[in-house]
């Protein structure tokens, strides 16, 4: 046996290191194969991902790519983390929503929750959250050491009534000032963006004051970014907004006599965490690198470490499939731990349909428990740092939010860009970006635009109460395709069957599967039930095939494309004849040009195909 001396050297040290030029040489050479003629930097530009944001994700990263020097954690600029220790002492706090305005339900969901992992609460307060009575705070609240289990309140309008509410719990249960951890989640701004109705600042900064003087665990001012995020924000609109909203807080404090240290800490950001896991990782980075700038160009960098609550996006959320929302929030809060968020709610996978049941809250809840106690996730700090990739997303982000935050102090602060329209206005123009993607399926939802499953049992919940509205609005990834799925529910009330579309697949399964399967998803994800039956048909054999399907004067082609030369025109004619009013190609546009009528291909607009065959099937809400 021999024993390699231990002087330090790599075992690879005899291998020359590979440069970039070699490694693109390699890639031009597979894309030659596939048909690209491309070199240099149009090879990677090939293999790269364009983002929203004016980002892109290349296909390689190395260390002279990567940003600036990012610190430690615990220390200014705060990427890595706002504390040292990150959070391996204890993870993240585990923070768990409940909306709905009977207090006894609520309690009873709380306690089940305090009592299985959760270590504190996010309660909707006030009628304008759709939540409960203030007065009936209290009630909510039986049972609950206060000393022990945070309370962050979202009251909108109604959050110095909230706030009050529960500082004089705090007295009646003898709750040391000292002991108690708290957010009065007053966010002024936010509320404007939810509503359209301004709120003054000066109740929330009062309430800073006082919370700041004697409740030295309480945090009166929030920075929800979530009305962003919700109304079609990208990540770098989202943390521009928070920026704007958080320079309009730390203003109106400091007018009223409040030092930058003592205004710093009276904020809290709330940010949305998506299933992209990059994007969201490097979104909680950045985020605290900007506020970092912020309190450095205020003067107290060290003050900036800026404290963060993660929520699982309502955007990404579907109605139909919504198991696979367990999925998603999975990867988001695994993505917002990495992040360095200090609490992280995980909304329960049946968040769109109505009010979660005990089981749904459970699964959200045990989400979290199994990330940091089965995973060990937190047990490393920034466990994502020292990525080539992470730290150049982190960087490119940071300086398209700081794009974004100057044309908003530019154009007068946030409550002027509200006002204006000129924050709606860029929000509609991102989401409608979006929104194509969405349509093409470049963007995918599983279970939606996906691999839908018609045979599915809607959930039954008890429906939510309604929260504000008024100002900006509320997009959802699954609504175009959502309103497509409705109507081929109404015409299965209505008739008994779905509105069906016959596959006519051309010879044998190693020709046809492929296009077959492509086309089947893509009718499903409008309701359209896909017939298959037989397996292939011929000129022969596709009329009587036809007639047997039920299918509402709808077929589609399916087979390679030899086989579309030799059969497509004459099982077109037969479909026809048989009473096909409408007969598809899925495949290239122009393949057995003049044989039939429309093509299906992968990059279409799936909403508008689809839109267009339920309006020609005749089926309506």
């Amino acid at each position: 046996m021999t024993v390699l001396p231990d002087d330090g050297l790599s075992l690879a040290a005899e291998f020359p290191d590979a440069t970039h030029e070699q490694w693109q040489r390699l890639v031009e050479g597979v894309l030659r194969k596939s048909g690209k003629d491309v070199s240099g930097e149009a090879a990677e530009d090939a293999l790269s991902t364009k983002l929203e944001d004016g980002l892109t994700t290349r296909p390689l990263y190395t260390a002279p790519e990567t940003a600036e020097e990012t610190g430690f954690p615990g220390f200014a600029p705060f990427i890595r983390g706002g504390s040292p220790a990150g959070g391996a002492a204890g993870g993240w706090d585990v923070r768990q929503r409940y909306v709905g305005n009977d207090p006894v339900r609520v309690n009873e969901a709380v306690l089940a929750d305090l009592e299985n992992g959760v270590t504190s609460l996010w309660l909707s307060v006030g009628d304008s959250s759709g939540g409960l009575p203030v007065d009936a705070l209290p009630r909510a609240l039986d049972g609950v050491y206060l000393d022990l289990a945070p309370v962050s309140l979202d009251a909108g309008a109604e959050y110095a009534d909230a706030a009050r509410a529960l500082l004089r719990l705090y007295a009646e249960r003898q709750v040391a000032p000292a002991a108690a951890r708290a957010s009065f989640g007053a966010d002024p701004l936010g509320h404007e963006a939810r509503t359209g109705e301004p709120l003054e600042l000066a109740g929330a900064v009062g309430l800073a004051r006082e919370a700041a003087a004697h409740w030295p665990g309480i945090r009166a001012l929030t920075v929800d970014a979530l009305p962003y995020h919700e109304a079609g924000g990208s990540a770098a609109e989202e943390l521009g907004l928070s920026l704007a909203t958080g320079v309009a807080y730390l203003r109106a404090l400091t007018e009223d006599g409040a030092s930058t240290g003592e205004a710093l800490g009276q904020l809290e950001f709330r940010y949305a965490a998506t299933a992209d896991q990059f994007l969201t990782i490097a979104k909680f980075r950045a985020a605290r690198r900007l506020w970092a700038r912020i309190a450095e160009a205020c003067g107290a960098p060290e003050a900036g470490a800026q404290r963060q609550h993660a929520v699982t996006s309502p955007v990404m959320m579907t109605r139909r499939d919504p198991w696979v929302n367990m999925l998603r929030t999975t990867v988001a809060c695994m993505a917002a731990g990495v992040g360095g968020a200090d609490s992280v709610t995980v909304l329960p996978f049946d968040h769109e349909l109505g009010l979660p049941d005990a089981f749904a809250r459970r699964i959200a809840r045990n989400t979290s428990t199994i990330l940091l106690e089965e995973s060990h996730l937190a047990r490393v700090i920034d466990p994502a740092g020292g990525s080539y990739y992470v730290e150049r997303l982190t960087d490119e982000l940071a300086h398209a939010a700081w794009e974004f935050f100057q044309t908003i102090e530019k154009a007068g602060g946030l409550a002027a860009a509200l006002r204006s329209g000129l924050v709606a206005e860029r929000l509609a123009a991102t989401w409608a970006e979006r929104s194509k993607k969405l349509a093409k399926r470049r963007e995918p939802i599983t279970g939606v635009s996906e691999f839908p499953l018609l045979s599915e049992k809607p959930l039954d919940r008890e429906p939510a109460p309604a929260g504000p509205t008024g100002g900006l609005p509320r997009v959802r990834r699954d609504e175009a395709y959502e309103a497509l799925r409705a109507r081929s529910d109404a015409h299965l009330a209505a008739t008994g069957n779905r509105p069906r579309i016959f596959l006519a697949a051309l010879g044998p399964a190693a020709a046809h599967t492929a296009r077959a399967t492509f086309a089947a998803n893509l009718f499903q994800a409008g309701g359209v039930e896909p017939v298959h039956d037989p397996v292939s048909v011929d000129p022969a054999t596709a009329a009587e095939a036809y007639a047997a399907s039920g299918a509402d004067g709808m077929a589609v082609l399916c087979s390679s494309d030899p086989l579309y030369e030799e059969q497509a025109g004459a099982v077109a004619a037969a479909l026809r004849a048989a009473g096909a009013t409408t007969v598809f190609l899925a495949g290239k546009p122009g393949t057995a040009a003049g044989a039939v009528d429309e093509y299906v291909y992968a990059g279409c607009d799936a909403v508008a195909v689809l839109s267009s065959v339920l309006d020609r099937m005749g089926v309506s809400l």
